[in-house]
């Protein structure tokens, strides 16, 4: 089958490279029993994913069961998945079948398989390497014969390095990753998406969608899409139900954007303009360089803000007011602003809280904290010269580790950023 045929026969709308790569991988592996993990955010289509592999393999005409192990209640998992004998435990009335034995001959979609425990993870990794499993309450070794497609919206190798999944789990189904990428990742699909959705609703509910101005087409493409298609789809729905007969405009676009002030959004951000995007001869920039251009210059400013936090944060935390107060007035003015939006403290309450600003000022520093700090703010700032960023976010993440004694949690606390951001940034920088 080849990947227009594919991509019509599921309903996989889009021409982005990225979605090519996809489709021409999966299709190289669906036929064969091999074992595949899909990746990507939630909403990127996984289940859609994994039932075509299904419907194109081998094992098509057998049963393909799909299991959400992330809604699955930690005690009765193993009972699901394997099945148990009658009075195996309270409420065993009788013996039933567990996943693995009514998928046998078909596939098995593990979905959120990083949430499954790490008792489960040993019988998953003995059921997927020799198909022999126990039923929970019998002694007698069954074997199945499926093939296991498994997915996640998380990173795995960080639950590995967290001991929070097996790793030898993790390489037994890492045979082949495919990766989904996120909407924002295929600006290019998102308005064929979007067209077909709406076609869709306005047949389902007896409605018109007039349509949407340029301004509004550029917000959709600018757009995050935290929720991917999942959410692309909730806002088609919607406008063709709430603004029937409406032309769409940005005004009536955003209020249905729910995502547009996380963190990260893009739709805030100045559009390119409309002159540009068209591939001149002279070799200027296309709408795919731009857009390529564009959306790096929007993970550059957040990367900026983060570390801006985390500096401000760590340095109102960790240094003495004596030494704060040597710094250039500007930068004291952030760290000082920036801890109070991290503790949204009010400065005129400030005399009356153990932990305002006055009154950490005042506080007893012992000479050993002074000299403490008095090295670091020397190693650091009396060099003559501005560090770069990575020095910075480099020696903030090791200071705060030695403060804590290697703790990451609290230094992750500490910095301002997501503990698994600070496991990224451990990986980058290769501190220990």
């Amino acid at each position: 089958m080849d990947r227009e045929a594919f991509q019509e026969r599921f309903g996989l709308i889009g021409e982005s490279a990225a979605l090519k790569q996809v489709i021409d991988k999966v299709i190289q592996v669906a036929d064969t029993d091999i074992t595949i993990l899909l990746e990507g955010e939630s909403g990127v289509g996984k289940d859609i994913t994994a039932k075509a592999i299904h419907e194109v393999s081998k094992r098509k005409n057998e049963n393909m069961v799909i299991v959400n192990c992330g809604a699955i209640p930690e005690g009765i998992i193993e009972s699901e998945l394997f099945g148990h004998e009658k009075g195996a435990f309270t409420g065993a009335h009788e013996a039933r079948e567990g996943y693995f034995e009514k998928a046998d001959g078909g596939t098995i979609f593990l979905d959120e398989i990083g949430d499954t425990p790490p008792n489960v993870q040993v019988k998953l990794l003995r059921v997927l390497e020799s198909g022999e499993y126990f039923r929970v309450g019998s002694s007698k070794m069954r074997t199945t014969d499926v093939r296991v497609i498994a997915a996640t919206n998380k990173d795995l190798w960080n639950l590995v390095q967290e001991e929070k999944f097996r790793e030898d789990l993790y390489y037994r189904l890492d045979t082949v990753k495919v990766k989904l990428p996120p909407l924002r990742e295929r600006p290019d699909d998102i308005i064929p998406i979007f067209r077909t959705f709406v076609t869709e609703f306005s047949a389902k509910y007896d409605s018109v969608f007039k349509g949407f101005s340029d301004d509004a087409k550029e917000l959709l493409i600018s757009y995050r899409w935290p929720g991917n298609v999942r959410e692309l789809r909730n806002v088609a729905e919607q406008l063709v139900v709430l603004e029937k007969s409406q032309f769409i405009d940005t005004e009536k676009l955003r209020k249905y954007l729910k995502g547009r002030q996380h963190t990260g959004s893009a739709d805030n951000l100045p559009m390119l303009a409309d002159q540009h995007k068209n591939t001149s001869s002279n070799g200027a920039f296309g709408d795919g360089e731009q857009q390529l251009i564009y959306r790096a210059l929007v993970e550059l400013r957040n990367d900026i803000s983060e570390l801006k936090k985390m500096l401000g944060t760590f340095l109102y935390s960790t240094f003495s007011q004596k030494n704060l107060k040597a710094l250039p007035q500007n930068i004291q003015d952030e760290v000082q602003h920036s801890n109070m939006s991290d503790l949204d403290i009010d400065v005129d309450d400030t005399a009356d809280e153990d932990i305002g600003v006055q009154s950490f000022a005042e506080a007893d520093i012992s000479e050993e904290r002074e000299e403490q700090d008095e090295k670091i703010f020397n190693r650091f700032f009396n060099t003559g010269t501005i560090p770069s960023i990575e020095k910075t976010e480099q020696f903030l993440i090791e200071q705060a580790l030695q403060k804590f004694e290697g703790n990451r949690r609290k230094a992750s606390e500490a910095l301002g950023i997501s503990e698994r951001t600070l496991y990224r940034k451990l990986d980058q920088y290769d501190l220990q």
